[in-house]
């Protein structure tokens, strides 16, 4: 990429690089490297037109998630009224009060690996609803 003048690199991290929680201590550590070595490789492409950058999702709608809801809340509630009573008893942080879907997720790399992010490099993004309660990553 550096020999072409032009390439992104885009890490997948997630919410738990910030909030840590006390159940998951070792993939939030996992994750807050991930957070450092974005950056150390983003110093390490500066005035190449390669950019680095990482995206913190936050809760996300995966398969996963859904049988980690339903061991929380009814398992005969419906998938919508399942994942609210999730996230009002156990995400209240979250400002949009739902999960993420992938698909956002994706909106937010589909932008950091096209030319228009010429100028994001470096960075942790958050696609993560509001649920890091902080006006920085």
């Amino acid at each position: 990429m550096t020999e072409r003048g032009w390439g992104r690199a885009i890490q997948i991290a997630s919410d738990s690089a910030i909030v840590t929680p006390a159940e998951m201590i070792h993939y939030g550590v996992s994750k807050t490297a991930l957070l450092a070595v974005s950056r150390g490789f983003a110093k390490e492409a500066a005035g190449t037109g390669v950019t680095v950058n990482s995206v913190i999702a936050g809760p996300t709608h995966t398969a996963g998630v859904e049988d980690f809801v339903y061991q929380l809340v009814d398992k005969s509630l419906p998938w919508d009224e399942a994942q609210r009573e999730f996230m009002v008893k156990h995400r209240p942080q979250s400002l949009i009060q739902r999960l993420i879907e992938p698909e956002e997720i994706a909106n937010m790399v589909t932008y950091l690996a096209s030319p228009l992010a010429s100028a994001t490099t470096g960075g942790a993004l958050r696609v993560d609803g509001g649920y890091v309660d902080s006006i920085l990553p």
